[in-house]
């Protein structure tokens, strides 16, 4: 009999399958137990491992001991002729289907019962925390009197303000009514839309898009998301669009209270929309009593005919997955292709040809030339367009290195759009790139909390602090973005790098580990195998990020060169990086990882080639006004 006819015969494949699956589903029901109590990390990475050093020993149990009507008894000790393995076969084979059952049924309840309430709740929690700066000192007045109302809140929960002490809202997704329920795309569009123009608004503080869209599909109580959102007022509605007709419900709520302020419906066509997002703008300044010193602001008309190709454009690049940047781009092309002069548009194709470029899945040769040429149409087209402007910033600072020119650009979208999010957030990263870091992380503080449950905000500030070597800062940052982003690529990553900074290097390598993109995890695990001296898996992750990602990943090698003290290998990736204009050179001011070659003589006049020496960044003019410091 061969060995594998021996193995079957002695059951050992089927043990096999019984323990794997008994295993996956311990360690599946420990995952969501375990939590629940409290319990720290190590118990159920310690299960993993007990489960995983218990398989080779079971094997060899089945293998050596066979079940007998009278016990137990080793196999060379029963006779051929009174085996029971066909019966044990069975009943093993019983045990697995009802393993598989239980497995299932677990896997069902988990996903559509106890996985959509885990992750509110996780989700809820990270804006708390994340709003509770914010919340606390809004909640001042400017005497110092608590900006408090009637409405009760538990002890250091934060309170609702009023609207005459803290004019502010939280524009909720406007519900899809459509009769197919198939215009999500453009409800979410139009609360975007209303949410950018009362944004524009002076004086009135307008809680940002994510964590407004945290809240969608939802059934929360108004008080609660006020609360935790720290706004005075709450606008709401729903969307029913039919062909070219639109029918927009709104109402606008006091969040003390519940009460409504004000409501309305509009009965439009598409060729109307931006009107009534102007009437809405105007009502909600209206009732909530603003005083300006000029008119309400209004929003830009763009054609009908491409309207909704621009909004679903726009939702699916918020996604930035390949399949949605790809969508976005045909939808982009046609639109212009409809209306060649509609500047929003050329926006949207270039800010998705970024993505594409920046995730690696368009060449730098193919997509930077669209890219310039889209936001060079958008400015001729516009120059006045904040995104536009900020665009640019963004070419002139990582392809360019042209700080003045990406300064001005970036100065010009912020006096044209103080309060836009994703310009601040540019500022931001320019900010840190030309050794302003703090001044960086003060930006991004703000849209921290004006943004509370977006993770690419955490996900972003904690790389900043991590950059400015407040690690501990950084971590609790980036653990708010995973709470809010369980799968966001990166965190985990910077993680790694912040406890490797503090010391930990076994703790930088679980999280090294635990990152979900394939990239971010080969381009993190050199550094951290090096640090715990484990010289040869350490040579062998560097050399598998080389042939990876060789030229997309040029300035990563070089830093892992540079940090493992091989000056001559991090300068000749350096200027491959150069060759290959990777992005990743407008970090390299703030860049930890390149501190033990910065003594380097060859470090000033790589600088000087790149544009980044201290004496070029010292030319750079940039100075960054607030919303809430430009009102007062």
């Amino acid at each position: 009999m061969s060995l594998f006819e021996e193995l079957k015969r002695r059951n050992v494949f089927r043990m096999a399958g019984l323990y794997v699956v008994g295993a996956w589903l311990v360690t599946q029901v420990a995952g969501t137990v375990l939590p629940m109590f409290g319990a720290p990390e190590w118990i159920g990475r310690s299960i993993v491992t007990l489960l995983a050093i218990g398989f080779v020993p079971t094997m060899l149990f089945s293998w050596i001991y066979e079940l007998t009507p009278a016990g137990l008894k080793r196999e060379s000790e029963v006779d051929r002729d009174t085996s029971i393995t066909s019966l044990t076969a069975r009943r093993i084979d019983r045990s697995i289907t009802v393993l598989l059952v239980l497995a299932l049924a677990y896997f069902a309840i988990d996903k559509f019962m106890l996985a959509p309430a885990r992750n509110a709740r996780e989700i809820a929690s990270a804006v708390d925390q994340a709003g509770a700066a914010s919340a606390t000192k809004a909640a001042a007045s400017p005497a110092g009197t608590p900006a408090t109302n009637a409405s009760s809140a538990a002890p250091g929960e934060p309170s609702i303000p009023t609207i005459e002490q803290d004019p502010s809202i939280a524009v909720l997704p406007l519900q899809d009514l459509s009769q197919g329920k198939d215009q999500e795309y453009f409800s979410d569009g139009i609360t975007e839309e209303l949410l950018d123009l009362l944004a524009k608004v002076p004086k009135l503080r307008v809680i940002a898009r994510t964590s407004s869209f945290s809240y969608k599909g939802k059934d929360t109580p108004i008080a609660d998301i006020a609360r935790v959102l720290h706004v005075a007022a709450v606008l709401e509605g729903s969307v029913r669009k039919s062909g070219q007709k639109v029918r927009i419900t709104v109402q606008l709520i006091r969040a003390s209270d519940s009460s409504h302020l004000w409501s309305e419906t509009y009965d439009r066509t598409l060729d109307d929309i931006f009107k009534v997002q102007d009437e809405i703008a105007a009502a909600v300044v209206d009732k909530l009593r603003i005083s300006l010193l000029g008119a309400v602001p209004t929003a830009k008309p763009v054609d009908p005919r491409i309207y909704p190709l621009i909004l679903q454009a726009n939702a699916l690049v918020a996604q930035n997955n390949p399949a949605g940047n790809k969508q976005a781009l045909a939808l982009c092309e046609q639109a212009l292709a409809l209306v060649p002069d509609e500047v929003r548009a050329w926006n949207a194709l270039a800010l998705v040809s970024f993505n594409q470029v920046a995730a690696s899945e368009r060449s730098i040769e193919d997509g930077l030339p669209a890219i310039r040429a889209a936001v060079a149409r958008a400015l001729a087209l516009d120059p006045d367009d904040a995104a536009a402007q900020s665009l640019a910033g963004r070419v002139a600072d990582v392809y360019d290195s042209d700080f003045v020119s990406a300064a001005a650009h970036y100065q010009r979208a912020l006096s044209l759009d103080p309060a836009n999010s994703d310009v601040l957030y540019n500022t931001a990263v320019f900010l840190a790139g030309v050794g302003k870091v703090d001044a960086g992380i003060a930006v991004m503080r703000h849209l921290a909390a004006h943004d509370p449950a977006s993770a690419r905000v955490h996900y972003r500030l904690g790389d900043l602090l991590s950059r400015a070597r407040k690690y501990d800062e950084a971590i609790a940052s980036l653990r708010t973005a995973l709470a809010l982003s369980p799968q966001y690529n990166g965190a985990r990553s910077i993680i790694s790098a912040s406890l490797l900074a503090k010391g930990d290097p076994a703790g930088a390598l679980a999280e090294a580990q635990a990152e979900p993109s394939d990239t971010w995890r080969t381009i993190t695990l050199p550094a951290t195998y090096y640090v715990l001296g484990r010289k040869g898996e350490a040579d062998a992750a560097l050399s598998d990020m080389i042939t990876k990602f060789g030229k997309d990943a040029s300035y990563n090698i070089a830093y892992t060169y540079a940090f493992r003290g091989d000056a001559d290998k991090a300068f000749e990736w350096l200027d491959k990086a150069v060759q290959y204009q990777d992005g990743g050179l407008s970090e390299i001011v703030y860049e930890p990882l390149f501190d033990k070659i910065r003594s380097d003589p060859r470090w000033l006049p790589f600088l000087r080639k790149i544009g980044r020496a201290p004496e070029q960044l010292a030319k750079v003019e940039f100075k960054v006004t607030l919303p809430e410091a430009a009102a007062q």
